[in-house]
């Protein structure tokens, strides 16, 4: 496919923007309607009339979902945890190894059992006087205690109780939420009667389990749910509170350097060996007058399937966190030269769909002959991201941090943006007349209806009689950010290619 829609095109007229801006809401949803009705005419599927329901014109229709009950599974290290959260989720979710204390912070999934839908925290192994890491990954464990409806205390049957997990059960009367105690890795029924030792610890029966084969799971899932509340007490809604900013970038970029900054405190650990943190570390700060929940991630590094140990887990980390976000500001080290790993960070979040700001770290520390090079590099290689918001800042000094905060603010306005159907299809009538899709194989594609599915990214579902080449795909994607901003988020442009129903 050429480029004659990339590159040879003439500018958009520049009165569209306007005319779009003066067309009579009214007369443009009668339209849109009208275009509507006509795809009656068309073979439609069960999944094309669930987009089309879906449509709403109101700007500021965000869904609302109730927060999820919250399962928090303690205990102190190699009990088994990460794995009985990998059995509940029927997935390899949880990072899971042989060694003590491969989990160091909280990490949320989402879980179901019997079509109710709860969320589950895996935590560190907590153990007493813990000292340096071990420490905070103690009081990060104390912190989903009090954090959730319901605890599943694990402790390894073959052991049983110990001096540890009788501090535990302490801490866990003082919080005073519902408890349930697994005896982990019951691999048959001949190791049953081991369990009964855990009678000793005071929290009632012991649910024998193995997670490693799934043993016991199902029961004991079914006796929580009964006490899980259907909405959590201590949960927020899954949309709402703090916009959540990720941080990322490859190692050493000064990631937690930033963090700090905006925290005002030494909040994560900051060294000069590439790879210091392994966990992403959430902090809810205010800046610019709002409330921001950051989260400072692990380094991405060259290779994910190549990473071994600690590594590996930080990159999946990092990938999880990057979800959980709204947008993420990519940092970059202006002293070294734009890399593959630079943009492969970049790529991810694009993949993601989450919206984006670019933050050029270590500015004070360049020169004249170092910017030029610069703005080649990002001319070649950061060309696909040009509609991205730059800020140029010192993480270490705070210089120019006082520009990140609009650089957020338009990139996530633009994430949440909702054009009204009526003006989407008033748009692309202008562009099929200005620009109409070339002739392949003797047909000309026409466009039927198109719609803005959904914000967050916005996502757009085009109807069309024929494939759209993937130039015009660009072409209307590119005449869209010229006419709408979208600056410093994503779009997707889908469609659905339907031919007339027969008489």
């Amino acid at each position: 496919m050429t480029n004659e829609y990339d590159e040879t095109l003439p500018d958009l007229d520049p009165d569209l923007g306007a005319r779009l801006d003066d067309l009579d809401d009214d007369l443009a949803t009668q339209r849109a309607a009208a275009l509507r009705t006509g795809l009656n005419d068309y073979d439609l599927d069960d999944e094309d009339f669930d987009v089309l329901d879906s449509v709403t014109d109101d700007p500021d229709a965000i869904t609302y979902l109730p927060a999820l009950p919250v399962i928090a599974i303690v205990g102190r290290p190699n009990v088994g945890k990460s794995a009985l959260v990998n059995r509940i989720l029927g997935r390899r979710e949880a990072v899971v190894e042989n060694t003590p204390g491969v989990t160091r912070d909280r990490v949320t999934y989402k879980g179901e059992w019997h079509e109710r839908k709860f969320s589950i925290v895996d935590t560190g192994g907590w153990e007493p006087d813990a000292k340096g890491i071990d420490a905070s990954v103690a009081m990060q464990a104390e912190l989903a205690i009090e954090l959730c409806d319901v605890v599943m205390f694990v402790v390894d049957s073959n052991v049983g109780p110990t001096s540890t997990d009788e501090a535990v059960v302490r801490l866990l009367r003082k919080a005073g939420k519902p408890v349930f105690l697994v005896a982990n890795k019951v691999d048959d029924v001949r190791q049953e009667p081991e369990s009964a030792n855990l009678w000793s610890l005071g929290l009632g029966q012991p649910w024998p389990v193995s997670a490693l084969h799934g043993r016991g799971v199902a029961d004991l899932l079914d006796a929580i749910l009964e006490k899980l509340p259907e909405i959590s007490a201590v949960a927020k809604q899954e949309v709402g509170g703090p916009r959540r900013v990720a941080i990322l970038g490859r190692p050493n970029v000064g990631k937690s350097s930033l963090l700090n900054k905006v925290v005002g405190e030494e909040r994560v650990v900051v060294n000069e060996l590439a790879g210091t943190t392994r966990d992403p570390v959430d902090e809810q700060v205010e800046l610019g007058g709002k409330v921001w929940r950051f989260v400072d991630t692990a380094g991405i590094r060259r290779r994910v399937h190549l990473s071994q140990g600690a590594d590996f887990y930080a990159s999946l980390r990092t990938s999880a966190a990057l979800e959980k976000a709204e947008v993420a500001v990519v940092l970059i080290d202006v002293t070294e030269v734009i890399s593959e790993q630079d943009v492969r960070v970049i790529d991810l979040v694009l993949e993601s769909g989450r919206a984006l700001v670019l933050a050029f770290n270590k500015w004070d520390q360049i020169d004249d002959d170092r910017r030029r090079y610069l703005e080649r590099e990002i001319e070649l290689d950061l060309a696909h991201v040009a509609w991205a918001p730059r800020v140029n800042i010192s993480a270490k000094t705070g210089r120019h941090m006082e520009k990140l905060v609009p650089a957020l603010e338009v990139a996530l306005e633009s994430w949440d943006t909702r054009v009204a159907t009526g003006k989407f299809n008033a748009f692309l009538a202008e562009l099929a007349a200005e620009h109409p899709h070339p002739v392949r194989s003797g047909k000309q594609p026409r466009i039927l209806f198109g719609t803005q599915a959904s914000s967050r990214p916005p996502t757009f579902v085009i109807f069309t009689t024929g494939f759209l080449d993937p130039g015009y795909r660009r072409f209307i994607q590119r005449r869209l950010r010229e006419v709408y901003g979208f600056e410093g988020s994503p779009i997707n442009i889908s469609m659905r290619v339907r031919e007339k129903r027969k008489r």
